[in-house]
């Protein structure tokens, strides 16, 4: 929890100082899902990069979870936790000024994209290999997410 505040929620929160443009009223209100969605982007990069951090560099970033058997009730618990922080900031997202919106909430389909991707691959091949989106499901992506926003069926 400290790490992840240390390293994520608070650049939630930088990001969001900027968004709001010095609305200290707006920040309070939406500071909670910021800090969420920092979170949810920072768990999805940690479960990402698992192989990397775990037997790299030895770190572990999700407490109470034995990595060297990372099993498939084990990953479920991670991704529905991090579930949990994506529902949190998408709350945010739908009250950001509509300059900031757009970048925002494509990072989130971006990120939501990616976890996805993990919550279908065995937890075997979490730990043993780097999960990422592919470069043409990127712009797919981007082009819907973009079409959504301009009809405004972000909602």
């Amino acid at each position: 929890r400290e790490y992840i505040y240390g390293s994520a929620d608070v650049v939630g929160l930088m990001c969001l100082c900027v968004f709001v443009k010095g609305d200290k009223e707006k920040y309070e209100e939406l500071k909670e899902s910021a800090m969420a969605l920092g979170s949810a982007f920072q768990k999805v990069n940690f479960l990402r990069d698992l192989k990397a951090d775990f037997e790299g560099l030895s770190r572990t970033y999700f407490p109470n979870t034995n990595l060297d058997a990372l099993d498939e009730s084990s990953k479920e618990r991670i991704i529905n936790e991090i579930e949990e922080d994506f529902k949190k900031g998408y709350q945010g997202i739908l009250q950001l000024p509509t300059d900031a919106k757009f970048g925002v909430f494509m990072a989130y389909r971006y990120y939501r994209k990616l976890l996805k991707k993990l919550a279908k691959t065995p937890a075997l091949e979490i730990k043993n290999t780097r999960i990422r989106v592919p470069n043409y499901q990127k712009f797919g992506l981007l082009t819907r997410s973009y079409v959504k926003y301009q009809l405004k069926l972000v909602k």
